[in-house]
């Protein structure tokens, strides 16, 4: 049997390879997507003070530091069962809505639009953020840096700093806004409106116009039937700091809905020997292995996943985007993994009006941003939705506030098994007959990449080297060494 490896993967944040098993007659028999580090996170968080968490949980990863920060953050707040300020809690909102849309612009610009405003069998040198400023001309180039520039200056505003911000504390925030900064915050979340809506026309124009692409969202190759889980509010509209955990079913029903401090009695995980991520499967369906339809445990978060599992949109022109896409999709739900570029699209519309709504706020800049803790701490649960999807946060600890046990499990974790699953059907639909030209290596890959998944989150190496593996080959192509780290 003749084995194609993708490696490295690109354009996702972390490490990983695809491993594909072509049979006699040249087509996909199986593939996989194999995530070669090991998650340590959880462990070396063991013994240290539980209020550290939110500070030194931003470094697990550089692309979504702020969701850990406030997903630790509210795991605190439980914890110590103390109930953030009304302001403190709408600073958080802001922020988090801040961190959402600059994150999601940054994927479908320098991650996923590379597959579609260029092209998924473009030249590999062309799909990059540099061939989508080629294509979606010089001046979009540079609203994207300003979009994303306004929208990290309300993070430094905030938490100090744009990567890895800190201001969240038990019960608050350490940092009011005062008038001057909440002018900036909405000056920046202004125009992220206006562009938002810019790329949605992009989005319109370069890709819903396109036949060919239209037919690849819409076709079977990326497509699965499984259950969808998000946060939703007490309207079930999409929200992305906090609400019920809502789970619907292939054909659309609600499932399930519950508290994050609940987490338990709907999710569990599974392990296979060949991967350091977790598969997470629900709990009342069972692990039925990597299948999809209503007899499954799979489920899917992150945009697409919550646009299922929600009613709507909370804010006007959100709503109107929202709208449109499942009409032009055929209703609800969308099983199409592609869609998931689309409707990060319409979170991000939505994550900046939302940055408007609370900037225009007048509590927002009210002194009284902490409640301070009495309680004896014991065990808490935080839960946000990251851009990557449903994030969880779990610690408990002694008496003195120390921790003696932490569970993460990430968004791209709880996503695993639907992308591996989506990784071997898009190889099995099209390999054929031991054809496989670059093109058709990126099509599989763009299975992945819908999801935006995060590595760097999901998995850590231990004790912080990851398993590098260097393969030297001489003229002829025959291997001359191997040097592998550790």
């Amino acid at each position: 049997m003749k084995k194609i490896t993708i490696d490295p993967i690109t354009r996702l944040e972390g490490h990983g390879k695809i491993e594909i098993f072509l049979n006699d007659k040249g087509n996909c028999e199986r593939a996989c997507l194999q995530i070669p580090e090991l998650r340590g996170f959880e462990q070396f968080s063991v013994g240290r003070p539980a209020e550290e968490m939110p500070r030194i949980t931003t470094m697990i990863c550089g692309v979504c530091p702020t969701a850990h920060h406030m997903a630790s953050a509210k795991a605190l707040d439980d914890l110590f069962k103390v109930e953030p300020t009304p302001a403190a809690k709408k600073i958080r909102e802001l922020m988090y809505n801040a961190f959402q849309a600059e994150d999601h612009i940054l994927h479908f610009y320098f991650l996923g639009g590379p597959d579609f405003i260029v092209g998924p069998q473009a030249p590999a040198a062309e799909r990059n953020v540099l061939g989508v400023i080629a294509k979606a001309g010089l001046e979009t180039g540079g609203k994207v840096i300003q979009m994303r520039k306004g929208m990290r200056n309300v993070l430094r505003i905030i938490g100090g700093k744009p990567i890895m911000p800190s201001c969240a504390l038990p019960g608050g925030v350490s940092k009011g806004i005062n008038e001057e900064e909440r002018q900036k915050i909405l000056e920046a979340g202004e125009y992220a409106v206006d562009f938002c809506q810019l790329s949605l026309q992009i989005f319109d124009d370069i890709v819903l116009k396109n036949k060919g692409y239209v037919d690849l969202i819409t076709g079977d190759v990326y497509s699965h039937k499984t259950y969808y889980m998000g946060m939703i509010d007490k309207n079930n509209k999409v929200n992305f700091y906090d609400g019920l955990i809502r789970v619907v079913d292939p054909d659309g029903k609600e499932f399930a809905k519950f508290k994050a401090q609940d987490y338990l009695d709907h999710i569990s995980e599974h392990v296979e020997p060949w991967t350091y991520v977790k598969f997470s499967y629900l709990k009342k369906l069972g692990w039925k292995g990597f299948v999809d339809g209503k007899e499954s445990g799979v489920f899917r978060v992150a945009p697409l996943a919550r646009l299922n599992a929600s009613d709507g949109m909370a804010t006007p022109l959100a709503q109107e985007a929202y709208e449109k896409m499942f009409s032009v999709l055929g209703g609800k739900p969308v099983h199409s993994t592609l869609a998931f570029h689309w409707a990060r699209l319409v979170e991000a519309l939505y994550a900046s009006e939302r940055v408007v709504e609370l900037a225009r706020d007048p509590e927002i800049i009210s002194p009284d941003i902490v409640n301070l803790p009495t309680k004896t701490p014991k065990e808490g649960i935080g839960v946000v939705e990251a851009p990557r999807g449903t994030l969880i946060h779990h610690y408990q600890t002694d008496d003195k506030g120390i921790l003696t046990k932490v569970n993460l499990i990430v968004a791209t974790q709880n996503n695993s098994a639907a992308i591996n699953m989506s990784v071997e059907k898009a190889a099995k639909s099209l390999i054929k007959n031991g054809q496989v030209p670059d093109g058709i290596l990126n099509m599989i890959e763009m299975a992945f990449r819908a999801y935006d998944p995060c590595h760097a989150c999901a998995t850590h190496s231990l004790p912080g080297g990851m398993p590098l593996e260097v393969k030297v080959y001489d003229n002829k192509g025959a291997l001359v060494k191997k040097l592998k780290r550790g």
